[in-house]
């Protein structure tokens, strides 16, 4: 077979890259969790975290020195966090955290799959997505042991089918005729868009109070009070139609300010939640079929990207972002050349 000896394609470069900067954060951050949690179940399920990205880390890395690609400067345990800082998360966050960036992982092995041909990397990419489905089995296994996993809303059954008759179906909210209720697909993205967003508010205010920067902290108190503003506005939709919203048990941050990761790790992991809530609020709008839920993910997506437009500026005055590979500018080469 002739596949290993195939060059990686632009698209397997970038999967590979992004993949090797996201575990070489996550290893960061588990590997604090691994120092500070408490519960035997719950430390047990950040250690087989902890050892994924650990090897996924390893298997790029030897990836990369054999394509003769740079390894990315990426994140380390010895720049980038501080173990021995105090316990800044409870064992319930930590739970929640790892339960919530298993769906995120289960989300991007899949797209990296997809975007792969050569053998070598769709193997590391399917074992990826089979490891992170299985992190996200045993920590809802334990989330759900432990009464912690946040179901979403009940309803009442179907009791036969039914097609839409009309198009004010797709209406929102006019002066002339109340909005039609929820159906379930957008019940279950409200829900989800509730979840993801409590989360990075708490990872946002963990942030701002142990960071010294005052640029950092600012820009970190307005993710959470963005995060807080969308909490709010998806959970008055479930209000209107009288379903209960998710209630997270206890995911809180303790009053620690040293500093615990370092303000570059700390920004790369909002923008990294950034592009995940761009996304999800991309899929919901695309599911959804009432128009007012269709506008509000539309606005609050462009809110989600100017603040990570605001963030990018910060980690490119800092020259803390990191260039992804890319291609030679022909005409600049051409005028060297001349």
């Amino acid at each position: 077979m002739t596949e290993h000896n195939t060059k990686l394609t632009s698209a397997e470069i970038a999967c590979t890259w992004t993949g090797y900067m996201n575990d070489s954060m996550s290893k960061c951050i588990l590997g604090y969790f691994l120092k500070c949690v408490e519960d035997k179940e719950i430390k047990s399920i950040v250690r087989i975290a902890y050892d994924l990205s650990t090897a996924h880390v390893e298997k790029l890395r030897v990836l990369f020195q054999k394509e003769k690609i740079p390894l990315p400067v990426a994140f380390t345990n010895e720049h980038d966090v501080n173990k021995n800082a105090g316990r800044l998360y409870t064992d319930t966050f930590i739970l929640t955290y790892v339960n919530h960036m298993a769906k995120v992982g289960m989300l991007a092995f899949s797209g990296f799959l997809s975007m792969s041909a050569r053998k070598d990397i769709r193997l590391y990419f399917k074992e990826g997505l089979q490891e992170a489905s299985n992190l996200y089995d045993t920590s809802s296994d334990i989330a759900l042991s432990k009464g912690l996993f946040v179901r979403a809303p009940y309803i009442a059954y179907p009791t036969e089918p039914d097609t839409i008759d009309s198009k004010s179906y797709l209406s929102g909210f006019t002066f002339f005729s109340k909005e039609r209720p929820l159906n379930a697909i957008e019940i279950s993205h409200l829900y989800m868009n509730i979840q993801t967003n409590i989360i990075g508010s708490k990872l946002a205010l963990s942030f701002a109070q142990t960071s010294q920067r005052e640029n950092i902290q600012k820009w970190m108190l307005r993710g959470a009070k963005i995060s807080e503003k969308h909490v709010q506005i998806f959970t008055q939709a479930l209000l209107g139609n009288h379903i209960q919203p998710p209630v997270p048990h206890d995911i809180a941050i303790s009053d620690l300010t040293t500093p615990v990761f370092s303000d570059r790790l700390a920004m790369f992991h909002m923008s990294f939640l950034s592009a995940a809530g761009t996304g999800n609020y991309a899929t919901a709008a695309a599911a959804s079929q009432r128009s007012d839920l269709v506008v509000n993910y539309e606005r609050l997506s462009l809110e989600i990207g100017q603040y990570a437009k605001d963030g990018a500026d910060i980690m490119i005055h800092h020259k803390w972002m990191e260039q992804p590979p890319g291609t030679k500018d022909k005409e600049q080469l051409a005028k060297k050349k001349e």
